[in-house]
C-alpha cells in the first residue's frame, strides 16, 4: 500500500497535482487562484491537497492518503449498516466494491471520492434529519464536483412534494417541514457562487483548454443522448450487481400491473433513444464493450438494455428515482465516462443497507390510511 500511494503519477493525477501546487502557496487561496485555476471541476479538493501539501511537506503521498482514508470511511458507513441487517450491509458492501472505479480512485489523488464523501454525509444527516448538516455537506460536494448538484436537487424536489401532499390533505405545514426542502434548495443555489465567480460553469482558462470536450465549452451547449449513457452506467454498475447480490436466487414475479409500467417504460425510452441517440463515444467501461460490438445497431441496442433496465428498476416515485432523473439530465452537460456514477453508487447502496426504501414505503402506507376519529 506504501508504494502504491508513493507511486508514480497516473493520467490526470499529472495536472490535478500541479493544480493543488498553486492552493499550497498558503492555507487560504486567493481570489485570483480560485479563479484561474486549469481544471473543469470546482477546487475544493485541490485546495485540501494544497493544504495538505503546505503544512507537511510530503508531495502527492498525503492527498493519496487522504483519499484512501475517506474511501475506507464510505465503506465502512455501507457495511455498517443497521444491527439487525449485517448481512444485508455486507451484500451492498460487495456490491460497492464490484464497481472497480471505487476501489481504483480509492488510493490516486482524484477529486471523485472527496466528492462522493460529502454526498454521503449529505445524504447521511437528511436520513437522521440534520437538514442544516446535509446543506453544508452537500454545499462541500457542490465545490468539489459541479455534477453533485443533482443529489440536493431531487431532495428539495421530493420534500416539496412531500409538503404539497399533506396540505392539500389539509395537514398544518410547521416551519419545521418547510425547512426539510428549504435547505437543499439553499445548497443548490450554492452552485451559482461559483458561476458568478468563474462566470460560467467553470474557470475560463480550464474551458479553452483544448482538451475541453465541446459539450462543455459553452454554457447552453448539451448532448441529450448523454442522459442514456448515465443511465447505461447505472445499469451495468448498480442494478445488475443488485440482482445478483439480492434477486439471482429468489423467486419473484411480475404483476400484470408491473408489465404495463415496464411496457411504457421501455416505449417512452425507446422513442428517447430514437430522437436523442446515446453517444458512441467516451471513457470506462461501458465504452470499451461499446467499442468492441460490430454494428451501431447492437451498440444502440446495448446501451438501450442496460438504460432500460436502470428505468425499470428505478421507476417509481422514490427519492432514490428522483437522484437518478437529476444525475441522468445533468449527465447531458458531461462527457460520458462511468466514473461520474461514483456518487449515485455510494447513495444507492448506502441506502440500500440501512433499509430506507423499505421504512418510506411502511410509513407511506401509514399515513395513507385513514384516521379513525
Amino acid at each position: 500500500m506504501r508504494e502504491f500511494l508513493k507511486g508514480p503519477y497516473l493520467w490526470d493525477e499529472n495536472h490535478y497535482w500541479e493544480t493543488s501546487l498553486i492552493f499550497s502557496e498558503s492555507l487560504i487561496p486567493s481570489l485570483n487562484e480560485l479563479k484561474n485555476y486549469q481544471e473543469l471541476s470546482t477546487p475544493l479538493p485541490f485546495i485540501i491537497f494544497g493544504i495538505l501539501q503546505h503544512l507537511f511537506q510530503q508531495g502527492i503521498f498525503l492527498g493519496r492518503l487522504f483519499t484512501f482514508i475517506l474511501s475506507l470511511a464510505i465503506a465502512f458507513i455501507i457495511g455498517w449498516g443497521k444491527n439487525n441487517q449485517h448481512h444485508r450491509s455486507v451484500l451492498c458492501l460487495i456490491g460497492l466494491f464490484l464497481c472497480p472505479y471505487y476501489l481504483f480512485y480509492s488510493g490516486l489523488l482524484y477529486t471523485d471520492i472527496i466528492a462522493s464523501f460529502f454526498v454521503l454525509l449529505g445524504v447521511m444527516s437528511y436520513v437522521h434529519n440534520r437538514h442544516f448538516l446535509s446543506s453544508i455537506a452537500f454545499i462541500l460536494a457542490i465545490s468539489s464536483r459541479q455534477y453533485t448538484l443533482a443529489f440536493p436537487m431531487a431532495i428539495a424536489v421530493y420534500e416539496f412534494t412531500i409538503m404539497l401532499v399533506l396540505h392539500l390533505r389539509s395537514h398544518k405545514i410547521s416551519l419545521t417541514q418547510h425547512w426539510k426542502w428549504i435547505a437543499y434548495v439553499v445548497a443548490c443555489i450554492s452552485i451559482f457562487g461559483w458561476i458568478f465567480l468563474f462566470q460560467g460553469l467553470a474557470p475560463e482558462v480550464a474551458i479553452e483548454a483544448s482538451i475541453t470536450p465541446e459539450v462543455q465549452k459553452t454554457v447552453w451547449a448539451i448532448t441529450p443522448g448523454g442522459a442514456i449513457n448515465f443511465l447505461a452506467f447505472a445499469g451495468l454498475h448498480i442494478v445488475i450487481p443488485e440482482f445478483i447480490l439480492f434477486k439471482l436466487f429468489s423467486k419473484f414475479q411480475i404483476s400484470r400491473q408491473q408489465k404495463y409500467r415496464i411496457i411504457i417504460v421501455a416505449s417512452v425510452l425507446l422513442a428517447y433513444v430514437l430522437i436523442f441517440p446515446p453517444l458512441l463515444f467516451g471513457l470506462g467501461i461501458t465504452s470499451g464493450i461499446v467499442d468492441l460490438l460490430p454494428s451501431n445497431f447492437l451498440k444502440f441496442a446495448f446501451l438501450y438494455f442496460l438504460s432500460l433496465i436502470a428505468c425499470i428498476r428505478f421507476s417509481q416515485p422514490k427519492l432514490i428515482s428522483l437522484m437518478l432523473l437529476f444525475n441522468s439530465f445533468i449527465a447531458i452537460k458531461a462527457h460520458p465516462w462511468d466514473k461520474y456514477i461514483l456518487p449515485m453508487l455510494v447513495v444507492f447502496w448506502y441506502l440500500k443497507s440501512i433499509g430506507f426504501e423499505e421504512e418510506v414505503e411502511k410509513k407511506n402506507m401509514l399515513l395513507s390510511k385513514p384516521d379513525s376519529n
